[in-house]
């Protein structure tokens, strides 16, 4: 009976780590198709079916996407632009959820919900209104103060770090009243450390959710300096032909700045998404 438990147990584990290896093949797929793309030549790019390993490394390609486009601008502009709303997501995240966390107002809940109502509203309702407020009404086009502007606050950052603060014992924020620890003081020696896990979530999702926009951006840039990656890629191609090899060159540039915040940030975010899975 032992022997058959083990052999069970074995034939599960070989089971889920085939399956979960085929999802990462598919899920890592594109990526590496897209990486062979950006160093193959014209000519292996038409080939038909495509191949899976390059027949040679034409680094020629990465240099022609920087010639097409200016690449490192737009990448300094989404860097800012994704920095500013990382930032502000972060600080007002963190104000706002502890006020619904800690303190106690009339209608507390009420607000609450009609704060996270917002996230329901889909953001194709609100770019004409975010439109005519920028552009016609404050005169932000072609800035980053337009670009940033609507993104500020976030409902979902707030949620994300109330339901964290609200898991610090109600004891602890007492017992620092009582000594003497202003709100402010609580929040940024006592809240912010404990929700180290959630913020470093928040900025990971923060970041990537503004550096992919592509709609808002081209709304509000005319400017080719203040343009970013996403919309920066639309220049990487001929006039006559589309060239998928610079293109995907481009892309993988792009993608650098992602990767290196994932590697820097994949603990906290790990720690994050499976704060309060377990209990005890």
């Amino acid at each position: 009976m032992s022997r058959a438990t083990n052999f069970r147990t074995v034939a599960q584990q070989v089971i889920l780590y085939t399956l979960l290896a085929l999802m990462a093949v598919l899920v890592l797929f594109p990526l590496y198709q897209a990486v062979v793309t950006s160093l193959a030549s014209e000519a292996d790019v038409s080939n038909y079916p495509p191949k899976l390993f390059p027949s040679g490394f034409r680094f020629q390609n990465f240099a022609d996407a920087l010639t097409l486009a200016p690449l490192p601008r737009y990448l300094l502009n989404s860097i800012i632009q994704s920095s500013i709303v990382t930032l502000s997501h972060l600080i007002l995240a963190c104000l706002a959820a502890y006020a619904f966390a800690f303190i106690d107002f009339p209608f507390k809940n009420f607000f609450f919900l009609i704060f996270l109502s917002t996230m329901m509203i889909p953001w194709e309702a609100t770019i004409i209104p975010n439109y005519q407020t920028i552009v016609n009404d404050l005169h932000l086009k072609d800035n980053f103060l337009g670009l940033t502007l609507p993104y500020l606050a976030t409902a979902f950052g707030t949620f994300l770090l109330r339901q964290y603060f609200l898991s610090i014992p109600k004891d602890l924020h007492d017992a620092a009243t009582i000594d003497g620890c202003g709100r402010l003081r609580f929040l940024l020696t006592i809240a912010v450390p404990l929700a180290r896990p959630a913020l470093g979530t928040l900025a990971v999702f923060s970041f990537l959710q503004t550096y992919n926009q592509y709609f808002w951006p081209l709304l509000v840039t005319n400017d080719k300096n203040m343009r970013t990656v996403q919309v920066g890629l639309a220049l990487l191609q001929d006039q006559e032909r589309f060239l998928w090899n610079v293109v995907m060159a481009g892309v993988v540039m792009i993608l650098l700045p992602t990767f290196i915040l994932f590697i820097i940030g994949n603990r906290q975010l790990i720690r994050g998404l499976t704060a309060g899975a377990v209990k005890g």
